[in-house]
């Protein structure tokens, strides 16, 4: 039964180191089509556009989010350097690394996912039509698509369901120690 759990808690500590790079990706690439269609509309940091004052908006937020996502990447490679993905036995280092990754995780999950739909909403009120013709004499990029700002639910959906394999996967790891307890207690009562 062991290998099968320890294969598991492999395959769930590799995907979320993955899932991870996956946050710090999405970190760069939220700002992406918003620079590309908002940023010529200012002059001397101020828009002519309404409602294009969510890139500048975005960017604390931005700032903030590419750190917690090195923090999350970082967090993930502790799972690592505790052997949390090839322990038999888990120690306190393992749980608590399971721990700070699974608060992190939720908490960054629940406050991007709140940031995030402020500024969808805030990009919906902009005037699409004025940006089209500033796009077609200016020459840049035009869209009114919100795939930057809908992709965040597939992430960080898969990152709570990752937390909760690897909590899962804990407790099961703590079932399996206690049986082993008990076998080798029942082992030492008949050999005496």
């Amino acid at each position: 039964m062991y290998k099968k759990q320890v294969k598991l808690q492999r395959i769930i500590c590799l995907a979320l180191l993955i899932l991870c790079a996956a946050i710090f990706v999405y970190s760069l690439g939220i700002m992406t089509d918003l620079y590309d269609a908002l940023y010529s509309t200012y002059r001397r940091g101020k828009t002519s556009l309404s409602g294009a004052e969510v890139y500048m908006d975005m960017q604390g937020f931005n700032g903030d989010f590419l750190h917690a996502s090195i923090g999350m990447i970082l967090l993930a490679v502790m799972l690592f350097v505790t052997n949390t993905q090839s322990r038999r036995r888990y120690y306190i280092g393992n749980y608590a690394a399971i721990g700070l990754f699974s608060a992190a995780g939720l908490a960054l999950a629940v406050w991007a996912h709140g940031q995030i739909e402020v500024f969808k909403a805030q990009f919906l009120t902009i005037d699409f039509s004025a940006l089209a013709e500033h796009a077609a004499k200016k020459k840049t990029l035009f869209t009114d698509s919100t795939f930057w700002f809908d992709i965040h639910y597939v992430i960080f959906g898969l990152l709570v369901i990752g937390i909760i394999l690897l909590i899962a996967n804990a407790v099961w790891k703590c079932r399996l120690m206690k049986e082993e307890q008990a076998l080798i207690a029942q082992g030492k009562e008949a050999a005496a």
